[in-house]
């Protein structure tokens, strides 16, 4: 059985941010499984036993190769998508975590295809279909 299409899954979604109003965001690969080229956040399925917290520094050290500075809970959301034939359904945690900018490299090179720091009002596109509506969210728990 596979998370999100044959039972809903559990994501927990991380805006990391420089705490001077940039965000971080990747490219996707080709690689990926869905919604390929398109800028987005960083954000990993939560392993069974693991908390929220630790399903974020797990996903930000593999994602990003850095420790989080302070982790602030921002909401969640029911994210239900059809992605071609194939009918998704994800419970989304979000979080905003600062990171120290300076140790942030691509730690998932099959999946990224570069990374950049980026202004709230200066995002590259195509964003991911998610981005902007979990942004909303983001902004009003963090300072941007």
């Amino acid at each position: 059985m596979k998370k999100g299409v044959d039972y809903i899954g559990v994501t927990c979604v991380f805006y990391c941010h420089d705490g001077k109003g940039n965000l971080l965001l990747h490219k996707r690969s080709q690689k990926c499984r869905d919604e390929k080229g398109r800028w987005d956040c960083g954000g990993g399925a939560m392993k069974f036993g693991e908390s929220f917290e630790q399903t974020m520094k797990r996903e930000v050290k593999e994602e990003y190769c850095c420790n989080i500075e302070k982790l602030v809970p921002v909401g969640f959301n029911n994210v239900i998508r059809n992605e071609g034939k194939v009918k998704t359904h994800w419970i989304a945690i979000l979080y905003a975590a600062k990171v120290d900018p300076r140790k942030v490299k691509i730690g998932n090179t099959s999946k990224m295809e570069k990374i950049g720091w980026f202004k709230p009002n200066k995002l590259p596109v195509p964003l991911h279909s998610m981005y902007l509506i979990h942004l909303e969210s983001v902004k009003k728990a963090v300072v941007l």
